[in-house]
């Protein structure tokens, strides 16, 4: 992440400078796209979704009840985070067994029930694997201790650099826990440290070891075996490690590190080259077992790493061996509030820029270890980015109740079940709670008094249920971009990004013989004066609404005027602040809202009544723009 959020031009002038992106993903029209192209992905935290047996905890038999709202909403992928056997030391990250289910969640039978449902209703599922590390209870790290073979050198054991007189002894070398202090922790029995870059209840494998590889490809297969369609890895750039065992130095700007991890630079302990072999095996082996299979469907691998782009490009392959379909593009989640147009932009482009011929994006907005998108960045942006992730070429990623805004868990230092918060990893207690179902108690998550991790106390009214009833809300917007989704200029057409004003951007998806799509959003803070015609080459006259944030004052199927100019006062495009639109060139669109007294889940934006007099009548529009454009003009030209 650091690597990313350096040297942003945060405060660019206003100016028009724009680059046209081609989306060369696909470049055979005639092509099928496969079913990970064209479906969201969205993430299941399976402990915070919905429980079934009033034990306060989600479980695979409430993801089953649950079923119906994915077919509803149009989503056709679900990814489950861990859901194997283990201590529950780091949320199921610590896994004791990768072949078994974790009680917490059912049995292994429920797993086999829920996967038949989903590819009953022509779904498809996805796992989180954790090949980094295993718990300290696996059975392969109990043998290790005790050097029963093959399991001797299944993990990374080394021995103490010194062992002074009175017995203190020193660390193999320097390395840092993400969790805090060192990454070795000593072992009496073994009389040995072994490595760990997260909890010290998590000792990693030794990828070096062929023999750990192979029985990582039959985990592989046996969830394979069981119908799962692909896997996310986890933490993949803290894979390997140097063998030498170098210590790491302080990054050039810190004179001292003082033991603090970002001061650090990690070259010896994360992106290690070799890690990027071992990927290329696993896509190997997915493509070897489809081929091999009475279903030969693609299986897909997604990687979550945290590293520069040039890092993270290598996991789509190095141009002689096949890397991973979707390397996770954290671009959009690393937003925050000083973020303008040009910045959101640049993001974009450094994706596109980097990736290599014929592969194809993601985006994400949210996960599990991050504050939610409407804790980071508001409630009223919460459209704005669906359109981003949604209308971008690519597949875009949700994280459960993302859909409705759903903001961080209130939680006490007495509620904290996030035990592992320390060196660089803070409290992630907030972004994992219970999904909001409807206005019961709970919001409908459990009937037992106590859950997991408290509900937010705002489900009587951000839930589900209410915003399926109203006529306008986030839950519907979303719906409506996956709907959106399905459209050949969406799946296939190129991209053209504009910096329309320092805090709006906008983006077209064109695609010849179909109907063009313009998407805008506004970042900033204050009300912004759209000139389409003068900011976007090649527009028609007229553009149809087609879906409008909740915040925007616009109705679906609205009709405006790209020609506006001083000389031709009719109906610009005006943006609340943080609202957004996506336009089109089917000026057939059909209004899917009341023309009148539109209600929507969030209260009403603070912004001037007479303000929203300008998006519905000329009279008063005509005066406004007026001076708003002379303004704008005159600004965008001389500032």
């Amino acid at each position: 992440m650091t690597d990313l959020c350096q040297n942003y031009p945060l405060m660019s002038p206003y100016n028009k400078i724009t680059r046209e992106i081609s989306n060369k993903l696909v470049q055979d029209d005639n092509s099928d796209l496969d079913w990970w192209q064209t479906s969201v992905i969205y993430q299941i935290y399976p402990i915070s979704f919905q429980d079934s047996d009033g034990d306060g905890k989600g479980d695979l038999t409430g993801i089953r009840s649950r079923l119906d709202y994915f077919t509803e909403t149009g989503i056709k992928i679900i990814w489950l985070s861990p859901i194997y056997k283990s201590p529950q030391v780091d949320n199921g990250y610590d896994i004791s067994n990768f072949t078994d289910i974790d009680p917490l969640f059912g049995t292994l039978d429920d797993f086999k029930s829920l996967v038949k449902d989903l590819k009953d209703r022509g779904m498809h599922i996805l796992l989180d694997f954790v090949p980094n590390h295993t718990s300290d209870e696996h059975e392969w790290f109990q043998k290790s201790v005790k050097k029963i073979e093959p399991y001797t050198d299944y993990y990374i054991w080394k021995n103490p650099k010194e062992i002074f007189p009175n017995g203190t002894k020193i660390p193999p070398c320097n390395w840092l826990s993400l969790f805090g202090g060192s990454a070795w922790e000593f072992n009496e029995d073994r009389q040995q440290y072994y490595y760990h870059k997260f909890s010290v209840h998590q000792p990693e494998l030794n990828y070096h070891n062929k023999k750990v590889r192979e029985d990582m490809k039959k985990v592989l297969k046996f969830w394979m075996d069981l119908g799962v369609d692909g896997f996310r890895v986890d933490a993949v750039k803290e894979l390997m490690e140097d063998p030498e065992l170098h210590d790491e130095l302080c990054l050039p700007q810190y004179i001292t590190c003082d033991n603090e991890y970002f001061k650090i630079n990690h070259n010896y302990t994360s992106d290690w080259p070799d890690t990027y072999e071992v990927v290329y095996e696993w896509r190997a082996f997915l493509d070897s077992y489809a081929k091999n299979s009475t279903n030969n469907q693609t299986r897909i691998m997604l990687t979550e790493a945290y590293s520069g782009i040039h890092e993270v490009m290598l996991y789509y392959g190095n141009g002689t061996n096949e890397g991973i379909q979707l390397p996770f593009n954290f671009h959009l989640m690393y937003g925050n509030i000083e973020f303008n147009s040009t910045v959101y932009k640049y993001l974009i482009d450094l994706w596109f820029d980097n990736m290599p011929e014929g592969k194809w994006a993601d985006w994400v907005t949210g996960n599990h270890d991050f504050r939610r998108l409407t804790t980071r960045l508001g409630i009223n942006i919460v459209d704005g980015f669906a359109m981003l992730s949604m209308l971008l070429p690519g597949t875009s990623i949700t994280y459960q109740g993302d859909e409705l805004g759903q903001t961080d868990s209130m939680v006490r230092n007495d509620q904290e079940k996030d035990h592992n918060k320390g060196g660089v990893i803070t409290n992630r207690d907030p972004e994992r709670g219970p999904y909001p179902w409807n206005d019961s108690q709970n919001g409908g998550f459990s009937n037992n008094k106590f859950t997991w991790e408290v509900v937010n106390p705002s489900y009587w009214e951000m839930n589900l249920e209410t915003q399926k009833k109203a006529e306008k809300s986030h839950y519907k917007v979303y719906k409506q971009l996956i709907d959106l989704r399905q459209k050949p200029t969406i799946q296939r057409g190129d991209l053209n990004l504009y910096v329309v004003s320092t805090w709006v951007l906008a983006f077209t998806r064109r695609l010849p013989g179909n109907e063009s799509y313009v998407i805008v959003v506004n970042f900033g803070s204050e009300m912004e004066v759209i000139l389409l015609k003068e900011s976007i080459p090649n527009l028609p006259d007229k553009l149809s609404v087609a879906v409008s944030s909740i915040n925007s004052g616009y109705k679906d199927g609205e009709i405006l005027d790209t020609k506006f100019s001083i000389h031709n006062p009719s109906k610009p495009l005006i943006l609340r602040p943080k609202a957004s639109v996506v336009l089109t060139t089917d000026i057939t669109v059909v209004p899917t809202t009341s023309p009148e007294n539109i209600t929507s889940t969030t209260p009403t934006p603070t912004t001037p009544k007479s303000n929203s007099i300008y998006v519905t009548n000329n009279k008063y529009l005509t005066w406004f723009t007026l001076i708003s454009t002379i303004i704008v003009t005159f600004f965008g030209k001389y500032s």
